[in-house]
């Protein structure tokens, strides 16, 4: 199975749609990315067709 990326920019809605997926997915499975802080990996996820975070 292939690692799922979640894009998000640490408002609070944010953070909690974090922390909701971590429960569901183990976090080995999934890459979390804080776009406010990891800046480069923006145009990542605008290339992954993310329009709006959390996504």
């Amino acid at each position: 199975m292939a690692k799922s990326i979640f894009y998000h920019a640490g408002c609070p809605v944010c953070i909690s749609a974090e922390q909701d997926i971590l429960n569901l997915i183990p976090s080995e499975q999934v890459e979390v990315v804080h776009l406010g802080t990891e800046k480069a990996k923006v145009k990542d996820a605008e290339s992954a067709g993310v329009k709006s975070v959390p996504a």
